[in-house]
């Protein structure tokens, strides 16, 4: 046990790393077609943008497993600074960039990188004592809430006052400069040992997860949940915008509504972290999905803005439980050597939701109204959470015909 004596440490670090990348990432979405504009692209401002958001996730689904292949090799510290740098390095090229297509092929770069978040949990992984593995990736999911909601609300306090360059710029080097602090301070444990048995290929270790009933269901819940949650972006707005009536009273009730819902995901993230090494994973991921699914067709119910914010209070506290346990789950099913390959391999898998939601959810908004959509959309939550309970009914203190413990 005594190589996890600096685990906490490693953890504030890794901490740091996820909030500001997940902070400066989440903030260019919203005023990307903004900073289009100021690129001097008036008429096709919404299809670069569309095509420039979705750009990170299709690089990203390629290369998620070869990083974490490569981590398993030569250690997964240098996939953290990598990620890191990487992320640095195009931020700062975004400060310079002068047209909506350099600004699309920066974005794919974005996602060759590779995420801080699945490097992050890799390395967590093996950092820390098995029995706070779910404690240190709640943290993590923690630090992914607060980056969400401090990113958007930094870019838009300080926009007026220094530009969106200038704000990519500085995040940019903050960047830099953590990355050199991960560099020195994250401590690698026991790579000399991991390293005796060779890693296996992508393609074993996929179907070594996905032959595992347990985490191909928490694998394929995934799925349904990023669909939900991702399906919504397309919908929400509008949703408001109906409610409200103007443009203005709209954009500051989405902003306040946005912000409530990453504070409490950021509040919760690290409580459920907690439950999951004290409680079977599947009865937490059970009840925070059923609790997402009622949060969100409620929502479809309400006439009102004001009733949204309890609800979306409800459904961003258990959101923060969901992506969490199913990387807690795929640590708990791969090997040592191969958990870097393993959680690569979930998160291109994950990647399915996030490019299926946004398009389904185009394509319903343009047949049915915002309310009916929320309902498919929670359902998504619900069929989750289903998956994980059909796959292990024990998980609920349900009867299990010729169970002897």
């Amino acid at each position: 046990m005594s190589g996890f004596s600096n685990w906490k440490s490693t953890l504030r670090l890794l901490w740091g790393g996820h909030f500001l990348s997940t902070a400066s990432l989440t903030a260019i979405a919203p005023f990307l077609p903004m900073y289009m504009e100021e690129m001097g692209e008036k008429e096709d401002v919404l299809l670069w943008s569309g095509l420039a958001l979705a750009a990170p996730a299709l690089s990203y689904a390629l290369t998620a497993p070869l990083w974490g292949k490569l981590g398993d090799r030569i250690g997964r510290k240098w996939m953290v600074v990598r990620a890191l740098v990487g992320i640095s390095v195009v931020l700062i090229a975004m400060g310079f960039a002068q047209t909506p297509a350099q600004m699309l092929l920066l974005r794919l770069l974005q996602g060759l990188f590779g995420g801080v978040v699945d490097a992050g949990a890799a390395f967590a992984g093996g950092a820390v004592p098995d029995n706070e593995r779910g404690k240190a990736l709640g943290k993590l999911e923690g630090a992914v809430a607060a980056g969400s909601f401090a990113g958007p609300l930094i870019f838009g306090l300080f926009w007026g006052f220094i530009g969106f360059r200038a704000l990519l710029l500085l995040f940019g080097v903050l960047l830099m400069a953590w990355s050199m602090i991960a560099a020195f301070g994250l401590k690698e444990i026991g790579r000399k040992r991991e390293n005796v048995t060779k890693p296996a290929g992508i393609f074993d270790v996929l179907r070594q997860l996905l032959a595992d009933r347990r985490c191909s269901a928490f694998m394929l819940a995934g799925i349904c949940v990023n669909i939900g949650a991702y399906g919504l972006v397309s919908v929400f707005a509008p949703h408001v915008k109906q409610m409200v009536g103007d443009s203005g009273g709209a954009a500051m009730w989405i902003g306040i509504l946005q912000g409530v819902t990453w504070a409490a995901s950021w509040a919760a993230a690290s409580w459920w972290g907690r439950r999951n090494d004290t409680v079977p994973v599947e009865r937490n991921f059970a009840w925070a999905a059923a609790l997402c699914c009622s949060a969100v067709m409620l929502q479809a119910a309400v006439s009102s803005p004001e009733w949204l914010v309890a609800l979306r209070l409800l459904q961003g506290f258990g959101f923060s439980a969901l992506l969490q346990s199913v990387f807690l789950v795929v640590c708990r099913t791969s090997s040592a050597d191969n958990r870097g390959t393993s959680i690569g391999s979930a998160s291109s898998v994950l990647v399915i939701g996030q490019i299926a939601g946004p398009l389904t959810g185009g394509l319903l908004a343009g047949w049915f109204s915002p309310a009916f959509v929320f309902i498919q959309f929670g359902a998504f939550f619900g069929l989750g959470a289903l998956m994980v309970v059909a796959a292990s009914r024990t998980a609920l203190d349900l009867p299990v015909k010729g169970a002897s413990r």
